[in-house]
């Protein structure tokens, strides 16, 4: 398929090539015609026909490049697509072992959210945003999930739950 710049170009070249192939013609049968006006018609209508047909091969490759790249971002598509929905099953999977390890730990469900809320990585005082409760409580409730897990501190609480994934 030739987008219509191209068109334009190649139809362009191929009235020029026409009418100096028409005008070539008209010149070998003159009786008082110059060999080098017939040379230069000749070499022009030899050029205008090559880059016609120049023209159209490299549209024909540019358009075989671009299926290719087409086919190639679908693959790519599917791949990204297939690796989401494996990660997504990994995460409901790794959420529930969270869960499961809360409960082992006899968490209250209030500890529960607030430790979620800190294996997400957020502050004591947007936990506290979050909860509409205060920066206090929120320490105060932390220290009771480092005491159950038999944990020191959130950096340990963190690895705790994330070193399996570093191997």
């Amino acid at each position: 398929m030739f987008r219509s710049r191209d068109l334009f170009i190649i139809g362009l070249l191929f009235i020029v090539a026409v009418l100096h192939t028409y005008g070539f013609s008209l010149d070998v049968h003159k009786a008082d015609r110059s060999d080098l006006h017939l040379g230069v018609d000749a070499v022009v209508v030899i050029i205008s026909f090559a880059g016609i047909g120049y023209l159209m091969w490299e549209n024909h490759r540019k358009r075989q490049e671009i299926e290719a790249l087409n086919t190639q971002l679908h693959h790519s598509h599917a791949r990204i697509s297939d690796l989401h929905k494996k990660l997504q099953q990994a995460s409901r999977g790794y959420v529930e072992v969270i869960h499961e390890q809360l409960e082992a730990w006899e968490l209250s469900p209030t500890e529960k959210e607030v430790a979620l809320l800190l294996l997400k990585g957020l502050s004591f005082d947007e936990i506290a945003g979050i909860r509409n409760t205060k920066e206090k409580t929120v320490r105060q409730q932390a220290i009771a999930i480092y005491r159950k897990s038999g944990l020191n501190g959130r950096h340990e609480f963190a690895a705790w739950f994330f070193e399996d994934f570093l191997g």
